[in-house]
């Protein structure tokens, strides 16, 4: 498999040309071992980060907005959203509070990322 990527890990954006045959993975066109890394990652176990938001109850606004705190494996995006949809949080919140702690046992929480306060 053939693959051309654009690494994202530094600002040099280097084009990655990445050659596996399912074993061996090999890697061109990388600045630093970075993108290396990168370019291995992106292609055994592609990573990502959510950004959302949450039902709010008892606030001065309706939702309040979460990230995840660290990225996930891409194939639990979907899991992960569905438990976001199913989740409500009382105001107030405070930037940093965990809505949901390790949410599906990924080691990443979900967290508010902005202030919300109580309605009235």
């Amino acid at each position: 498999m053939k693959r051309t990527l654009t690494c994202i890990i530094c600002p040099n954006g280097c084009s990655l040309d990445v050659e596996s045959d399912g074993r061996d993975i090999l890697v061109e066109g990388n600045l630093c071992s970075r993108g290396e890394a990168y370019a291995r990652e992106e292609i055994t176990d592609p990573k990502r980060t959510i950004s959302s938001s949450i039902r709010l109850s008892g606030g001065d606004m309706e939702i309040v907005s979460v990230r995840l705190s660290k990225p996930v494996s891409k194939a639990m995006i979907f899991p992960i959203m569905e438990e976001i949809r199913k989740a409500s949080v009382e105001a107030p919140v405070r930037i940093g509070d965990v809505i949901i702690r390790n949410v599906l046992s990924t080691g990443a929480d979900v967290i508010a990322t902005r202030n919300v306060g109580r309605r009235g």
